[in-house]
């Protein structure tokens, strides 16, 4: 069956134009007006409303084992969260545990995905290192199209990366043409902290964040910014959530550096405040890394997207009931990290972007859907309303209203950290794969009708830096 979208604005971050779009064979067959289409095709009425690419969030952690509990979302209801929301595609996070074979790990996370109902990805995460470790990355990038690896810089213990780490992972990267990223905490510097609030006695969710200052994330993310630059190896720093982190990245930038930030919708809008909550279960339901922050992060960041110093915005996706963040009722550092969002995303950055001036609707698109897509070489065939590409689309009511609650949403979580916030401008119809997916409040999905997409590799730019590197090569001293 195809698909015709008539009488909508197609918005795309490069512009706008008035245009009906038909859709055939899970592709985008013609963008424009007076089209041609089979009389059977199925029509979507979008008249006052706007047809863009479907989002594509760049952060999730479906299924997640965490800290000794499961997050509640499986590959499956995350993603029809997602498709309700208007979100069409996931990059989620294998993390092998220390000593755990990365192909291991890999084949475990595609098993669970199987069951998705959009399209979704996958960024590798090193968590130590060895010879296999060299050898497995390579595999992943030729064979499975893997082109991005995870890097935590905190949790102490577990999964951090140190420098050691970080030095060997990021030279393997630029050798396979792959992207280098962060979660930019110093760990030791949260574990000392976290140690020495216990030792006080403050053992609450109020602690979690003075155990995770900014200078922390700032620190973190100068290091680095500084060892990508010394590798050459591009970068990209995950929920960027402090105007410290921010500072780093626009130094970088300015000195012509490839370093690339991720926004995520919580940390635009919510602060620091709701850790004091005199509720345990409502502020421990907040707790996530790196912590909600004081209001001037907000708006630094709203800035650094206005800007492009920022170019992604993502969620975090993560989600822990809270009978599961009950576990550090007596201890915050045992409070599960995560929260949810996916669902939720692009309602609030169009109300808060869009609908405030801070962003214009093409830039909405870029830091939804087409940004993250040219970052991690999937353009043009996501992110774009363009023949040819990938019909993942969402038609956008900019008149349409709700009031987000936990009660209503999708996601499979007792708390919604955005509860009670009322959003203007909402996904009418989305489509996935060139099929309706959700319409009108309603979710026609099915198990296992995503699709895993490969990213290749950046090969020709790294090629070309691989050669600055042997240019700039200084010859030996003959003694």
């Amino acid at each position: 069956m195809s698909l015709f979208i008539r009488g909508g604005t197609v918005i795309n971050a490069d512009g706008s134009e008035r245009a009906d779009v038909y859709i055939e064979g899970g592709l985008i067959k013609a963008v424009g007006q007076d089209l041609d289409v089979p009389s059977d095709a199925e029509v979507i009425d979008a008249h006052g409303q706007y047809v863009m690419p479907g989002g594509i969030d760049p952060h999730t952690h479906m299924q997640l084992p965490f800290m000794g509990t499961v997050a509640t979302e499986d590959f499956f209801t995350g993603t029809a969260a997602a498709l309700a929301g208007g979100t069409t595609m996931i990059i989620d996070f294998v993390i092998p545990n220390p000593q755990q074979p990365l192909m291991e790990a890999y084949q475990i996370w595609r098993g669970w995905a199987e069951k998705a109902c959009s399209d979704y990805s996958f960024h590798v995460a090193v968590t130590w290192w060895d010879d296999s470790v060299n050898v497995d990355m390579g595999r992943l990038v030729r064979d499975e199209g893997v082109n991005s690896f995870k890097h935590f810089m905190a949790y102490k213990g577990a999964i951090m990366a140190d420098d050691e780490i970080l030095y060997n992972s990021f030279t393997r990267a630029l050798e396979l043409g792959a992207m280098a990223t962060v979660h930019a905490e110093n760990g030791e510097m949260v574990f000392q902290l976290q140690q020495k609030l216990l030792a006080t006695g403050m053992t609450g969710p109020e602690a979690h964040p003075l155990s995770r200052p900014p200078a922390a994330e700032g620190e973190a993310a100068n290091r680095a910014i500084r060892l990508a630059e010394i590798i050459g190896v591009p970068l990209y720093i995950v929920h960027v959530s402090t105007k410290d982190a921010l500072d780093e990245i626009i130094r970088a930038r300015g000195n012509g550096q490839r370093v690339f930030g991720e926004a995520l919708a919580g940390h635009l809008l919510i602060d620091d405040s709701v850790y004091r909550h005199p509720d345990f279960e409502t502020a421990a339901a907040y707790v996530m890394s790196p912590p909600f922050r004081s209001k001037e992060h907000q708006t630094a960041l709203w800035k650094g997207l206005q800007s492009g110093s920022l170019q992604t915005t993502a969620t975090d996706h993560c989600c822990f009931c809270a009978d599961q963040k009950a576990a550090g009722r007596d201890d915050f550092t045992l409070i599960p990290n995560g929260t949810a969002g996916v669902e939720d995303r692009l309602s609030i950055l169009w109300t808060h972007g869009v609908g405030t001036g801070k962003l214009t609707r093409e830039e909405f698109v870029a830091v939804t859907s087409a940004n993250t897509a040219k970052i991690f070489n999937i353009y043009p065939r996501k992110g774009v309303i363009r023949a040819g590409a990938d019909a993942d689309i969402v038609v956008w009511d900019p008149a349409a209203s709700k009031t987000i609650s936990a009660k209503t949403h999708k996601q499979n979580i007792d708390f919604n950290i955005f509860e009670g916030m009322t959003v203007t401008g909402l996904a009418s119809h989305t489509i996935s794969g060139g099929k309706l997916r959700y319409k009108e409040g309603e979710l026609m999905v099915e198990k296992g009708s995503g699709s895993y997409v490969k990213r290749p590799a950046f090969q020709p730019m790294f090629n070309a830096l691989e050669k600055i590197a042997v240019a700039n090569k200084p010859t030996p001293v003959k003694r």
